[in-house]
């Protein structure tokens, strides 16, 4: 098995429900996905970075990322992010042109709401970066696998789809 890094950064994947405020926040650490990768034999690196749903994220905090990447000795990564500006992030790495492999994932429905399918799509991230080997940048969504520049969300239909 690859040596890999896992970076949360937050999003829906991350999301648990706020009963004093009425909102769904997202957690500001790993817990969730502890919880998903306790149930694996091998064990995984996990980073916690950001914390913020997708649509709250910067330039600043994608250089971040970037820059969480490019001083890491891995070279291969899952990135949990948040649906909505995901592509704009994969999009943003793939510009940098860095030497590793990216797979960014997360989930249209909070772990804490339903676990099925943030479990798997970690898990189908993992496996599809086990296959990989060619540097670049890949998102792994609801059983769709490829670069970031075939894999979209599809907003009518509310899961992504390969173009």
């Amino acid at each position: 098995m690859k040596n890999l890094l896992i970076i949360n950064t937050g999003g829906t994947f991350n999301k648990q429900y706020d009963s004093i405020k009425g909102t769904l926040e997202v957690l500001q650490d790993n817990s969730i996905v502890d919880e998903i990768l306790k149930k694996w034999l091998c064990e995984f690196e996990v980073l916690n970075i950001i914390g913020k749903d997708s649509l709250e994220m910067t330039t600043q905090d994608r250089m971040e990322l970037l820059a969480t990447i490019n001083m890491s000795n891995y070279d291969d990564f899952i990135v949990i992010h948040g649906t909505d500006t995901m592509e704009l992030t994969a999009e943003y790495l793939a510009d940098a042109e860095t030497e590793k492999r990216i797979v960014l994932t997360g989930a249209m429905v909070p772990y804490s709401i339903d676990p099925t399918e943030a479990t798997a799509n970690l898990a189908s991230a993992i496996g599809y970066l086990q296959r990989q080997d060619n540097e670049g940048v890949y998102i792994t969504m609801n059983g769709v696998f490829g670069s970031y520049q075939k894999v979209k969300k599809d907003r009518e239909k509310g899961k992504f789809i390969l173009r």
